[in-house]
């Protein structure tokens, strides 16, 4: 008798154990619940598993004040991402009035030359100057925010868990403008996202896991598959990409990599997209765009495109840049402006 109560104690605690182990895809610790093993401490960032996560928001505190136009102020402003801090620029318009908010994406910024605003400030003010409020996270280890992680793959899954959480802390937004005394004021209903680069690949993998319908932007997005998306650029690096492609031998060693790739999950897109991409672009082919454009097609995706022959991945001709800034807004405002 006694045997079969211990028999029967064991099955249940390793039926726990198990329940803890494998729970919402994760691989977590029976010691704790929520707690994540070490050596798959990036089963979390699945994008499965960023599906399943829950982002609560946070208060969003507005700070120093950055530039102050006839029409627009920016400030920088902060939020927490679990227990780190996040800085980030904001445009507001000046007039009072209910507005919609812009998230916006940057690309890649060198982390020792950094300022907050970077690769978002100029399209920022001038949609303020349109009637939009603007968001720009600098993302952990830039700017005032947090240090990232150590782990250079967590701290690239962790710029989803960013953008994530700000867009559920902008129900909080109007409480800040108010405490700053600002006029303006977050409409309560309607967000847009626009993304740059990396910027876009960021935001196509938020659209993905959060579902949401956000009217979208992006600016020669990265849009290829993970790891691939990385690995590309590895001739930029000093040592020729000897140090990446070691730790993503060392992740795929571990994990899935196909769980990480947005390409495999364009089918929970449920945003309408406007796509500009530079035909002269030198770190984002034009055919990537061309054929993330004609995969989301196929998948019966809303989807815009333009192209600029002769523009190169910055938008550096000023022409081009007023043109796709004019239909960026224009595409806000039929969407969020009705």
């Amino acid at each position: 008798m006694k045997k079969i109560i211990l028999i029967i104690g064991i099955s249940i605690v390793l039926i726990v154990i198990g329940f803890f182990y494998f729970k919402n895809d994760k691989v977590l610790s029976p010691l704790g619940v929520g707690k994540v093993f070490e050596d798959k401490k990036l089963l979390q960032y699945t994008y499965l598993a960023l599906q399943k996560t829950n982002f609560p928001g946070s208060e969003i505190k507005i700070g120093k004040l950055i530039k102050d136009n006839d029409t627009f102020i920016s400030y920088l402003f902060y939020y927490q991402v679990g227990e780190k801090k996040v800085s980030g620029l904001m445009n507001v318009p000046k007039k009072s009035g209910n507005y919609p908010v812009i998230v916006m994406i940057r690309g890649y910024a060198d982390e020792k030359t950094y300022q907050s605003g970077v690769g978002t400030s100029h399209g920022g003010e001038l949609m303020a100057q349109n009637g939009f409020i603007t968001l720009a996270p600098d993302f952990l280890g830039y700017g005032e925010s947090d240090k990232g992680s150590s782990d250079p793959l967590e701290d690239r899954f962790l710029t989803y868990e960013t953008v994530l959480q700000l867009f559920s802390s902008i129900k909080n937004l109007n409480a800040a403008l108010e405490n700053k005394s600002l006029e303006a004021r977050y409409d309560g209903t309607h967000i847009g996202v626009w993304g740059h680069s990396n910027g876009g690949q960021i935001a196509l993998s938020v659209l993905e896991t959060s579902g949401y319908d956000y009217p979208t932007v992006l600016w020669a997005p990265v849009s290829k598959p993970f790891p691939y998306s990385i690995l590309y650029y590895t001739d930029e690096a000093d040592d020729h990409g000897k140090s990446l492609i070691k730790l993503v031998a060392d992740f795929e060693s571990k994990y899935d990599a196909e769980k990480y790739s947005l390409t495999n999950y364009f089918d929970w897109i449920k945003a309408p997209l406007q796509i500009h991409q530079g035909v002269i672009d030198e770190e984002v082919p034009v055919r990537w765009s061309d054929e993330l454009v004609l995969t989301l097609k196929d998948k019966d995706k809303e989807v815009e495109y333009f192209t600029y022959p002769s523009e190169n991945h910055n938008f550096n001709d000023q022409e081009g840049w007023g043109l796709a800034m004019s239909r960026t807004m224009a595409f806000y405002k039929k969407l969020m402006k009705k």
